[in-house]
């Protein structure tokens, strides 16, 4: 079957129906899709400019109940190797980033039952009042939902506490594939798709915004998919929660699925393509070069891309899974601009902080030692 009638009535503004989404699924013209897709993203930025954000993941403690099959990060409760960072060491990871021109702080953990609402309210107040500059971008759905657990309120009621503390956006982490099929046999005890996008929409009810994600790789169908999609594209009509939509493959290795086939870059690229064609309503689409490598990172945009994430100056959930790539700043800088565009800084926000000049590199940088 020919995907040229989809691709064209997408270029043509049209909006692609989940049959659509698995005829382009089912198909292996890769770079066709690519093709439509970085026309697609053309129409939102015009302007041959990738942006990208400086921050830093600060996995806060890896204690959690969830026992999702495909995680390598967490901890039981109790387990001698798990951990609940202190707020000193929390501290020193964001002035270590204000320190290099760092504006966003990602705090994501396990589902930790033994800690209250207090301490996610306290830390953040203190956050606020210690670097009033850094915007927290923190606390999955699966997290939040947790917390309404352990304290007895709604999760919009959780949220609204967060947000008056000092969280400003919620990161998208968790949704995995949106399908209770996929979640019951990868994640059996975690939150159901419907609650994953409840928390969503709650968080733009109380005044923050987040971003959307999709993992693919655990063996769900091309269906699947398609439905992942429709439900975040519905969301969003309905909302317009999404500043950016995330994709990436699972990482089997040290997990309890490590028998999984893992899927390659050309699977990977081709989710990008798709995904930016049937996603007509979110404006921002991040490169995943920390599962899929600089390189790839850099392909990615020709595929619908716009944007090259977060410099990732720390990251503790995919590196347990024995796959992460690290690139500083200044090689950021250089893979945009070896993709032919122009290197620009941003907000949590999508706001252009600064634009690099030909050449131009970053006067800070940070180097991870590992």
């Amino acid at each position: 079957m020919s995907i040229d009638a989809i691709l064209e009535r997408a270029l043509n503004g049209e909006r692609l129906q989940m049959e659509d989404a698995i005829a382009l699924y089912e198909s292996d013209e890769v770079e066709k899709m690519g093709a439509a897709a970085n026309e697609v993203m053309k129409k939102w930025h015009p302007e041959p400019i990738t942006t990208f954000v400086i921050g830093r993941n600060v996995n806060y403690t890896n204690f959690c109940d969830t026992y999702c099959r495909f995680c390598a990060f967490y901890r039981k409760p109790g387990h001698k190797e798990g951990y609940v960072l202190s707020d000193d060491v929390i501290y020193k990871k964001i002035e270590e980033t204000l320190d290099v021109n760092g504006t966003e702080i990602l705090m994501q953990g396990g589902t930790n039952p033994d800690l209250p609402l207090s301490y996610y309210t306290d830390l953040l107040a203190n956050i606020k009042k210690r670097y009033p500059d850094i915007w927290m971008h923190s606390f999955s759905p699966a997290e939040v939902w947790k917390i309404a657990e352990v304290s007895g309120l709604s999760v919009e009621e959780v949220l609204r506490s967060l947000h008056e503390a000092g969280l400003d956006s919620m990161p998208g982490g968790g949704a995995e594939i949106l399908t209770e099929e996929t979640r019951l046999r990868v994640s059996r005890l975690k939150i159901t798709w419907e609650q994953w996008i409840e928390a969503m929409k709650a968080s733009k009810r109380v005044g923050m915004f987040g971003s959307a994600t999709m993992v693919i790789g655990f063996g769900e169908s091309f269906e699947e998919r398609a439905l992942h999609l429709q439900r975040i594209r519905d969301a969003q009509d309905e909302t317009n929660c999404f500043t950016a939509f995330i994709s990436w493959l699972f990482q089997p290795e040290n997990t309890g699925m490590y028998k999984t086939k893992k899927l390659t870059p050309r699977d990977y690229l081709k989710n990008v393509a798709i995904s930016r064609l049937f996603l007509d309503n979110i404006e921002n689409f991040q490169s995943s070069w920390v599962t899929m490598g600089p390189e790839v990172g850099k392909l990615s945009l020709e595929y619908g891309c716009n944007d090259f994430g977060s410099t990732m100056m720390e990251e503790n959930v995919v590196s347990a899974a024995g796959t992460t790539h690290k690139v500083n700043t200044n090689e950021i800088l250089r893979l945009i601009r070896e993709a032919g565009k122009i290197p620009a800084q941003r907000n949590t926000k999508y706001e252009t902080l600064r634009v690099f000049d030909d050449k131009e590199t970053a006067a800070k940088d940070f180097v991870m030692q590992n």
